[in-house]
């Protein structure tokens, strides 16, 4: 006996929110249990959420989300469709992908070759963002976080396991607030930095490094900087901590705040 929990022996917690479809929540948590036959390490707690927007005009009103703690490693997937149902499939697809290649490279090697590509499926069915215009728009989230002190090729495999656009993280060798992402254009990760970076910190060419400097501004500036650049996120050097934040669009249409523990919480 190997003593390692099976998927059958996990409590997978399904939570609806919304009109959801009738029998959606045991077809959930069917299908990620299946999913999870495939995990050989130590499955400890399993949750979904499961969303229809009452939103009329939304092209893909469903979400099915799921965070999975594999040996004290969340992996998450999330995902949109049409019908609730069709989401839970494209999140089985998308969640299988993400728990191998967590699973490859969770102790090695970098993520995110051309020939071997994190998001696999369903990443085309990445929920869309509510548009709001920009005065309507409010910090809706503030989360004071402490960053993990890692290295960037660390930072890209947690970036990746959950299903996020960037991560903030504590870069290891030098001790500076620094945030990964992948470039929208190309494909490829990309490091900034608070601090100085050479080209010696790119990665077998699959982390670049971004040679745009980091703004120092406000909040309130940085709140500026995303409507007329229109991107998903700004990470800054805050004038008012002295460290890196990240001002980023919501799903719902509004804005959301990560900042340095210990930091006062911005006026919404």
């Amino acid at each position: 006996m190997s003593g390692l929990k099976t998927s059958q022996a996990v409590d997978v917690q399904v939570r609806s929110r919304g009109q959801v479809s009738r029998g959606a929540d045991a077809y959930a948590r069917e299908k990620v249990l299946a999913t999870l036959d495939h995990v050989s390490e130590p499955v400890s707690a399993a949750r979904v959420k499961l969303t229809q927007t009452v939103n009329g005009s939304a092209a893909r009103p469903a979400e099915a989300q799921a965070v999975v703690d594999v040996n004290g490693r969340p992996v998450r997937a999330h995902v949109a469709a049409s019908t609730v149902f069709e989401a839970v499939d494209l999140l089985q697809e998308r969640l299988a992908v993400r728990l191998a290649r967590a699973r490859r490279h969770g102790s090695r090697g970098l993520p995110g070759t051309v020939h071997e590509p994190w998001d696999g499926a369903g990443h085309q069915h990445r929920p869309h963002r509510r548009h709001l215009p920009a005065g309507e728009r409010r910090i809706e989230r503030y989360k004071a976080v402490s960053p993990p002190r890692q290295t960037p090729e660390d930072a890209v495999i947690d970036l990746e396991s959950m299903d996020h656009d960037f991560w903030v993280f504590t870069d290891l060798a030098s001790g500076y607030d620094s945030v990964v992402y992948r470039d929208a254009r190309t494909g490829r990760h990309r490091l900034a930095s608070l601090g100085p970076l050479g080209q010696e910190r790119e990665a077998d060419g699959l982390l670049g490094v971004s040679t745009v400097p980091v703004p120092q501004s406000t909040v309130a500036e940085a709140v500026e900087r995303l409507v007329l650049t229109g991107l998903p996120f700004v990470f800054f050097h805050d004038t008012a901590t002295g460290r890196g934040s990240v001002l980023y669009h919501r799903y719902d249409g509004h804005y959301g705040l990560i900042a340095p523990a210990g930091t006062a919480r911005p006026p919404a």
